[in-house]
């Protein structure tokens, strides 16, 4: 069982990062260790499994054991037909390498006319190579590369070779993992990448860039929960990629694009059957966002990163990732829930207490940045902020910070260095969504 703590602070940094005092001699940042602690556990999150389901009242059971067997079908079709790609006795491809680029190898910036250009149509026959037989797409590959060889895998190696059933982020299959997901702009990025493509080139030319949009859309619909709420990775992966995933923005993303295609006029060339299949995936999807919002103390706050996905419970992630409530990840769902023109009185209701959440968590005077020699760490810096932590306790609302032994501390300069240096424990996008906010409260209430 996971323990929890946390101590008053100003701004919303625990004591112990207030503590911390710039070396007169060194210029290095010290944290003073007599306040900062170890404060608990990690736990993994459970999957969406048979079990599970049955216990969920007998008028709920049967669309969510649906979708359980499309995604245990759906995956036994993807790898049929990945094998079927092989002659026998032709040998694997290696898989493809992992690429920092992911979504960014795709440009999406450019005028109109480039997307009908020939180094646009290669970029888009590559995305297309690797869209899966469900419609989805693995992430962090490089799209702008040669395209998928016959029977070469659609995602990267998932890992160490040797399972370790206490590590969280390892998979259960290293051949198998992320095909397909929502995770890091994955399926959305090249939903957009192809739907530029498509519209440049509206003949005959661009019938196989919309076949492959129209394709990932209803993949993106079928992969949707039957509450609303999608996962990290569908068909369904297990553990915590089974939880309804706000995580690196994956479900705002869906939202986003989802509402664009019902609504706005440059993807018109998709079927009206579609589109309107997209703008009640997005009601629906809203009606959950709304229902994941944490309440403490009586009052809406922000967003986990993940929740799971029959009780809507904040879950954990990988190793490091506790549950929580996220900055960044409300940050999005904010963004997204502003830019509906006619607001429930609900809607408005998360958006106002989600606000102040976050006004109410930044914290000023200091910086998380490289101290040399020690790694990125919290310092004083006179004048600087706004900052956020990416993470605050569900029970004392206070920032916390995981590490890959699992253990969660109130203090960011407490982490491994490593883990330190390769996460955004510290974020400013939050600003965003406060800046987003006056012109929302104008548009919808011009009177004031």
């Amino acid at each position: 069982m996971e323990m929890r703590g946390g101590h008053a602070s100003r701004s919303g940094i625990c004591g112990a990062a207030m503590l911390l005092a710039l070396a007169t001699l060194s210029g290095t940042a010290m944290v003073s260790p007599t306040t900062a602690r170890v404060i608990g556990t990690n736990v993994p999150a459970p999957p969406l499994d048979a079990a599970r389901i049955s216990a969920l009242p007998a008028a709920e059971q049967q669309a969510w054991f649906d979708y359980l067997q499309r995604s245990v079908m759906q995956m036994r079709a993807d790898q049929a037909s990945l094998a079927a790609e092989l002659a026998p006795g032709a040998i694997r491809p290696p898989a493809p390498a992992p690429h920092g680029a992911g979504i960014k190898s795709m440009p999406m910036d450019r005028e109109p006319s480039w997307y009908a250009t020939a180094e646009a149509r290669r970029i888009a026959d590559t995305v297309i190579s690797f869209q899966t037989p469900a419609g989805g797409w693995s992430k962090n590959l490089d799209r702008a590369g040669p395209p998928r060889l016959p029977g070469q895998r659609y995602s990267s190696d998932g890992g160490p070779a040797v399972r370790d059933a206490a590590n969280f982020d390892q998979p259960d299959d290293r051949n198998w993992t992320y095909v397909g997901t929502i995770d890091n702009g994955a399926t959305t990025g090249e939903l957009r990448y192809l739907a530029r493509v498509a519209a440049a080139l509206p003949g005959s030319e661009g019938d196989r860039y919309r076949a492959s949009f129209a394709k990932g859309i209803g993949y993106l619909l079928a992969a949707q929960y039957p509450n609303g709420g999608w996962p990290q990775v569908w068909p369904l992966q297990g553990g915590y990629h089974d939880g309804i995933t706000f995580n690196d923005n994956g479900m705002a993303e869906v939202m986003m694009l989802l509402s664009d295609v019902a609504a706005d006029p440059q993807f018109a060339f998709v079927s009206p059957n579609l589109r309107r299949q997209a703008g009640s995936a997005v009601e629906r999807g809203t009606a959950v966002i709304l229902q994941a919002q944490v309440m403490m103390d009586g009052r809406r706050t922000g967003w986990p990163q993940q929740v799971d996905p029959l009780t809507l419970a904040p879950i954990s992630a990988r190793n490091y990732e506790p549950r929580s409530i996220a900055a960044g990840e409300t940050t999005d769902i904010l963004l997204f829930l502003m830019q509906n023109q006619q607001p429930s009185p609900e809607m408005r209701a998360a958006i106002e207490d989600g606000m102040a959440w976050l006004r109410s968590k930044a914290a000023y005077d200091v910086a998380f940045t490289r101290v040399p020699g020690e790694g990125r760490k919290l310092i004083p810096q006179p004048g600087a902020g706004p900052i956020w932590s990416r993470n605050y306790d569900l029970v004392s609302g206070q920032p916390i910070f995981g590490d890959r032994d699992k253990r969660i501390h109130d203090d960011v300069n407490l982490v491994s260095e490593g883990r330190r240096n390769g996460y955004a424990w510290w974020v400013t996008t939050p600003q965003r969504a406060l800046d987003a906010h006056a012109a929302w409260q104008a548009r919808i209430d011009p009177a004031g």
